[in-house]
């Protein structure tokens, strides 16, 4: 410090036309701080003559005394942090509007630094400091825009510490602007990643009560972004316990942005499982279901959204049925202009009826299926994917098999096997498994052996042929499941298909290394299961199947 000092006391050169000489005041004061800085522990800089020279020097027309003072205010905030009166803070809120980056960098920290002191805080507010702070935060250098972070998530934002002032419009004005520009920091990974390690959450998440609506909104969304990251939902749930309710209670705000917002905010909360249950726990489901049954759009997807995630844990189904969601979510499978809503909806369908038979009958009586039925040749492949998928959990059932079948689920499973989507056939192909387990009644599966689409015999044909080990796995259980109906009408069809009793011996022939029994694709349990089919078949040597 002192050599930066001193350099500023040698003069410019003659010819310089640019640089102004030193004034006397200016050399004096230099002079002065150059002997108060070597006697730096015994001087107490914030107030008398040490103040005087660095004021001096801070409203000097040189650029260089107004580095050296910011340097020496950063140095000395260092070190000793007090309540501090106006005469020292006026002084570093000048310096935060030099359009010199070192100014600003060195400013902005020693600002931080006093701003740990509560009483500063506030006055530093009063004094008009967040502004200047703001338009650092948008500053191209990294340092600078993190020093102004830093001090405006030390500053008292909130209702009940700002000063009262007349002045109280252009506060919120000044919220607003802070909080909007850290939202816009959270746009990139590495600016929410540098606001997260400034210190920004407890203010935002502080900000939520505020009574202005873009602030809300500023904060919601802000937080929304930070959620994003799993290491940020860590800190929030270490640091930030009353953040679901309050994002709970701005989804009853009545201003739909912040509504929207608040919900999104929950939905990337709730990509851990701390949160789902936190989030029901909390009341949300009430606020949501409202929500849904919106009739603006963007309340609606963020509603479903969020609760598709929140329905991912098991002890969730429940509440969220008896909560009463599951009617309105079958209406939203009718939005045919939205394929994000549809997804989100048939996907928190299938996660609802995921782990109990009894959910699993309260979807289908809610009409989950029929409208699937109705729909799914004609939406777009993520939501077929999302509805063949739900089928196929609810086939899961043996109770709820005949009612699938009778329901006319074949007309779209078996077309479906032969999509473009290789999500979509798997999830068909699963869903006609499940069916053809323990269904009592095989009539259909005689009715539709060879139509719509090549019919059943046409599933089992590609998917023998496919090559795929996954795929030949469901083809081959299918036939299993079939052929041990033992009814006889079926029996006839799959002994006449020579084309499928030929492929099954060629699975059934292959050479399975002892250690690869076991492997990812299971291709031993798939030439076990093809040779089982063929000995009950009559067609194969008598074969022990191994339980897979």
């Amino acid at each position: 410090m002192g050599n930066t000092l001193s350099s500023c006391c040698k003069g410019r050169p003659k010819d310089s036309l640019y640089e102004p000489a030193l004034a006397d005041s200016e050399r004096e004061a230099v002079a002065d701080l150059l002997q108060y800085l070597e006697n730096r522990g015994e001087t107490d800089f914030f107030s008398g003559e040490p103040l005087r020279a660095l004021s001096t020097l801070v409203y000097s027309d040189n650029v260089d005394l107004q580095r050296s003072a910011s340097l020496t205010f950063a140095e000395i905030t260092e070190r000793d942090v007090r309540e501090v009166d106006r005469d020292t803070l006026e002084p570093i809120c000048f310096l935060l509007q030099n359009s010199d980056i070192e100014v600003q960098r060195a400013a902005s920290a020693a600002l931080g630094n006093l701003a740990v002191n509560t009483e500063n805080k506030v006055a530093i507010v009063a004094l008009g400091g967040l502004a200047p702070l703001i338009r650092q935060m948008m500053s191209p250098n990294v340092e600078v825009q993190c020093n102004a972070v830093g001090c405006i998530t030390n500053l008292p934002l909130t209702k009940t510490t700002k000063p009262r002032s007349p002045a109280k419009s252009k506060d919120m004005r000044v919220q607003r602007n802070a909080t909007g520009a850290l939202l816009n920091m959270t746009h990139s990974d590495d600016n929410r990643q540098q606001l997260v390690n400034a210190g920004a959450i407890p203010v935002l998440v502080q900000l939520l009560a505020s009574p202005d609506m873009d602030v809300q909104y500023y904060c919601t969304t802000a937080l929304s972004n930070i959620a994003v990251d799993a290491s940020n939902r860590k800190k929030l749930a270490q640091t930030e316990s009353k953040l679901v309710t309050a994002l709970v209670q701005l989804m009853d705000s009545g201003t739909p942005k912040v509504q929207c917002q608040a919900a999104l905010a929950l939905r990337n909360l709730a990509s851990d499982e701390k949160y789902q249950l936190e989030i029901v726990r909390q009341r949300g489901l009430s606020p949501l279901l409202h929500l849904m049954r919106s009739s603006y759009l963007p309340l609606i997807l963020s509603a479903v959204a969020c609760i598709r995630n929140i329905s991912i844990h098991p002890l969730n189904e429940s509440p969220i049925i008896d909560a009463g969601f599951l009617k309105p979510l079958v209406d939203l499978l009718s939005s045919t202009d939205n394929e994000e809503i549809q997804c989100h909806a048939i996907s928190t369908l299938r996660n609802l009826a995921a782990s109990s038979d009894k959910n699993k009958q309260l979807v289908l009586e809610a009409g989950a299926v029929q409208k699937c039925t109705e729909l799914v040749l004609t939406v777009p492949l993520s939501v077929q994917s999302e509805m063949t998928a739900c089928i196929a959990v609810l086939a899961l059932c043996d109770d709820l098999k005949p009612a699938l079948l009778k329901m006319g689920v074949f007309n779209c499973l078996i077309p479906l096997t032969d999509s473009e989507s290789i999500e979509v056939q798997g999830n068909s192909a699963a869903a006609l498994g499940n069916l053809s387990s323990k269904v009592g009644d095989y009539s259909i599966f005689v009715r539709d052996w060879s139509e719509p689409n090549g019919g059943i015999h046409g599933y089992l044909k590609r998917f023998l042929a496919s090559g795929d080990p996954t795929f030949q796995h469901i083809a081959i259980w299918t036939l299993l499941q079939l052929i041990e109906a033992d009814d006889a009408k079926l029996l006839s069809l799959v002994a006449k298909s020579e084309d499928i009793i030929q492929m099954v011996k060629t699975i059934a022939d292959k050479h399975v290394e002892s250690d690869d029994e076991d492997g990812e694709d299971g291709e031993g349990e798939v030439v076990a299961l093809a040779q089982r089919s063929l000995e009950l078949l009559g067609k194969g040597p008598k074969q022990t199947l191994v339980e897979g």
